[in-house]
């Protein structure tokens, strides 16, 4: 009865913080970060386990391979765009990924961080499944891991607006290439409101980035450490 409570709960509560987004469209009041947060007090209050709540949230959870899976078919619609600007593509994942893990590589030395977390740190732009692998083989904690993939894409989810009318960024190229390679599939829950070629960006990146950080990530670690 509770998993089936979850799931009824989550559904309610994603779909009620839709219509309040859609009603005010702040970024602060992105679906995915206020139903989290409403979920989170609910569960502190009402005394129900994590364990209780994936009982059945785990079936929503289970949808997400099948979501992943339909974004082939706006790929699939925007093919032809995709060829053609092929070469910025490559080049934009691929300086946004070498960027993002000098960048935290940089921060980390100059934070004296443990070198666990600096580990954990190097694949938050590598979306979940990927870089939660990848932390293992590294040695950092995958946990820790996804914990930083989802504050990277709530950051790109919550600033990509702002950052996009500040630096001028206003082709669906350069904001799907942008978000998707360092914010994954949170970032393109929020590239969804400027359309299927952008979103179709997103995924690329998206994509790609997981491919060259399976393979960069690990060398980089090596290398550093």
């Amino acid at each position: 009865m509770i998993a089936i409570g979850m799931i009824i709960a989550t559904i309610l509560i994603f779909i009620g913080m839709t219509f309040v987004y859609r009603r005010f469209t702040y970024p602060l009041l992105l679906p995915i970060l206020t139903t989290t947060i409403v979920l989170v007090v609910i569960l502190s209050l009402s005394g129900v386990s994590y364990d209780k709540y994936m009982s059945g949230a785990k079936w929503i959870d289970g949808m997400l391979g099948p979501a992943v899976v339909g974004m082939a078919y706006p790929l699939y619609t925007q093919r032809e765009k995709i060829i053609k600007n092929k070469v910025p593509i490559i080049l934009g994942v691929t300086v946004a990924m070498l960027s993002g893990l000098i960048s935290i590589a940089i921060l980390s030395k100059l934070m004296s961080f443990e070198d666990f977390l600096q580990r954990s740190l190097l694949p938050k732009s590598i979306t979940s499944p990927i870089a939660m692998p990848i932390s293992e083989s590294i040695g950092g904690i995958p946990a820790l891991t996804a914990v930083f993939v989802i504050l990277a894409g709530l950051i790109g989810a919550l600033t990509g607006s702002f950052l996009f009318k500040l630096c001028r960024i206003d082709t669906a190229i350069g904001r799907g290439i942008s978000v998707g390679s360092a914010s994954h599939g949170i970032g393109l829950s929020k590239l969804a409101e400027y359309g299927e070629e952008t979103m179709t960006m997103g995924s690329v990146a998206m994509t790609l980035s997981a491919i060259l950080g399976a393979f960069i990530c690990p060398i980089f670690a090596l290398i550093i450490f």
